[in-house]
């Protein structure tokens, strides 16, 4: 395991994620060691259009077509089915994707937007994707800042953004696997965030891509509900060929978190759900 901040990027500088403007909203708050969190209609996030471009992006979004086609036909079909039995799923239209979460878990509308924002300045967003699924929105409760305003802290969080700018579906992995866990947890120290390398992957209705794994480790006990965390990315290209990921992040170390192989279940169901409804960078 390396510390992805320590990795220099082609300018030579360390990485840092791009910046994302956002206004404040009103349900924003603060989550674990009164990390800011934030929690928008879609139609406050402005993205930017990106063109898709050359030969590979349009063979991987075939062979990506082709192999959800083949091994899922019925799924195709129908994506608003789960895969597994008994489980509810979730749809990002705008991305055109898909993935199941077990019944227990809070599905919400695909134009809510779910994100984390920087400590030091509430205007500038880390990272944030959209249709997300909540385990456990209501696992803890703190004043995280000490504002007077009590805030309930999810035990476990997923959705799908898009990830224009980057170069191939691992490249969106490596990036955004330790951003979620910075974001999330460890802010403002990237120090105790590792990752593993990308293990290229298959979900089962055949949609090809790359995750990477992420976790902290030594986030100091500010309050009640502050910990470490880990994260799982996987990119991937949705049928017009752009690059998308699916997101997943939570706790660690405590009752009840969502462990590894439920983590890759729910992986496994990524699928992709007709036609994007636009084209974008954003979540």
């Amino acid at each position: 395991m390396q510390n992805p901040y320590q990795q220099p990027t082609e300018s030579g500088g360390l990485y840092r994620p791009p910046p994302f403007e956002a206004p404040r909203e009103p349900d924003a708050g603060r989550g674990r060691t009164g990390r800011k969190r934030l929690v928008v209609g879609i139609g406050a996030v402005t993205a930017l259009a990106v063109a898709a471009a050359a030969t590979g992006v349009a063979l991987g979004a075939r062979e990506n077509r082709h192999r959800a086609s083949a091994a899922a036909a019925a799924q195709a079909a129908d994506p608003t089915k789960p895969l597994v039995a008994g489980w509810k799923t979730v749809i990002n239209p705008k991305h055109g994707t898909a993935f199941d979460v077990p019944p227990g878990w809070e599905v919400l509308e695909p134009q809510i937007f779910s994100g984390h924002v920087d400590d030091k300045d509430s205007e500038k967003l880390i990272i944030g994707h959209s249709a997300p699924a909540f385990y456990k929105s209501k696992w803890c409760s703190v004043d995280g800042d000490g504002d007077g305003q009590v805030v309930d802290v999810r035990l476990a969080n997923t959705g799908t953004k898009g990830a224009g700018g980057a170069k191939d579906p691992a490249d969106i992995a490596v990036k955004e696997a330790p951003t979620w866990v910075y974001a999330a947890y460890t802010q403002p120290d990237k120090s105790v965030v590792t990752s593993d390398k990308p293990v290229v992957y298959t979900t089962k209705s055949g949609v090809k891509g790359s995750y990477v794994k992420a976790r902290s480790s030594g986030v100091p006990r500010s309050d009640r509900c502050a910990g470490d965390g880990q994260a799982i990315v996987f990119g991937f290209r949705n049928s017009r060929g752009d690059l998308v990921s699916w997101d997943f992040y939570g706790r660690t170390g405590v009752p009840g978190a969502v462990d590894d192989a439920l983590i890759m279940r729910i992986l496994s169901t990524v699928r992709l759900a007709g036609e994007p409804q636009d084209p974008g960078t954003g979540p």
